[in-house]
């Protein structure tokens, strides 16, 4: 079954050009049968783009998935037509009432920006602690899951002194993990971060099961034992091209960045990159929705009686 998203938002166009198979909300509502609702909190400044991304990966699944976007507030962006936002994406305060099965947070490009500067952090805050109540899983991506921890398990901003940029080798570290479910022993996936996430202070201040990391990046895929949470501190939903336009964003800009490490081809940016994650990222957006959402969550989601194993 496909994911499901609104008849005129332009990720249909893209990802059926790529073959996707989409359900637009027109013909959803022909069908008898009760798909997954999934909020997804968009916080990079490119919405459209993000949005094919991460559908893109939602899409590899044999559950039917409806997709509701949600923006943090209604500050004018600088990358995203205003319209596109007032379409297609809700407010907190129209949802906040209702239960989800899903609830997928990003990334935002807010490494270096301490968190009580971050305008929308009081925002981003009830929405994080809302979700322990109104969401059978929550999947945490980037710059999103330092965030989490600081509001769920109190660690503070931890900061690399050089930005994490590149595709890195990262291992399985619990076999049977039903996240990683189908990995190889060894997997590539993209990052692009400021972050950073000390592994001692992980094991040492907080519940979470690290299930894969790299010796250069660090902890990598990280949840919660009743799989209510997901971890990802890497990007695997970046396209092919997206380190490299943000390479070369920052050298326009006189930032004089580090060529993103493992990515072009001998290292030459004038080379062009390919994805060699591709494969791992659709896998772990189609176990999660699998057994993080669709094998928890009730089929009344006015219940909450979730299924979690002991």
């Amino acid at each position: 079954m496909p994911i499901c998203i609104p008849d005129s938002l332009p990720a249909v166009d893209v990802l059926r050009k790529e073959n996707i198979f989409i359900m637009t909300s027109s013909r959803a509502n022909t069908q008898e049968i009760r798909p997954l609702k999934l909020l997804f909190l968009n916080l990079m400044p490119k919405k459209i783009e993000t949005e094919n991304q991460f559908l893109r990966l939602l899409s590899n699944s044999s559950l039917q998935v409806d997709i509701q976007l949600l923006r943090i507030d209604q500050r004018e962006s600088k990358n995203t037509p205003v319209e596109h936002l007032n379409s297609f994406y809700c407010d907190f305060d129209d949802i906040r009432e209702q239960n989800f099965d899903g609830l997928i947070i990003t990334g935002a490009p807010l490494g270096k920006v301490a968190f009580t500067d971050v305008v929308y952090w009081s925002k981003l805050v009830e929405i994080i602690t809302w979700a322990k109540e109104h969401v059978t899983s929550t999947m945490f991506v980037c710059w999103a899951v330092q965030a989490a921890l600081n509001v769920l398990y109190d660690l503070p901003k931890f900061t690399r002194s050089q930005k994490l940029s590149g595709v890195y080798q990262h291992q399985i570290l619990q076999p049977n993990a039903i996240l990683t479910r189908g990995f190889d022993d060894s997997f590539l996936a993209p990052h692009s971060r400021y972050a950073d996430f000390p592994i001692e202070k992980i094991k040492n201040y907080t519940d979470l099961s690290i299930l894969a990391d790299s010796d250069i990046s660090g902890p990598y895929l990280m949840a919660t034992a009743d799989k209510r949470m997901a971890f990802v501190t890497g990007h695997p939903e970046y396209d092919s091209f997206t380190l490299a336009n943000e390479y070369f964003r920052d050298l326009k800009a006189g930032i004089q960045p580090a060529i993103p490490e493992n990515y072009f081809p001998h290292n030459n940016p004038d080379l062009t990159p390919k994805a060699t994650w591709r494969s791992h990222a659709y896998l772990l957006f189609s176990n999660w929705l699998n057994y993080y959402v669709y094998q928890l969550t009730p089929f009344d989601l006015t219940t909450r009686n979730l299924t979690i194993d002991d």
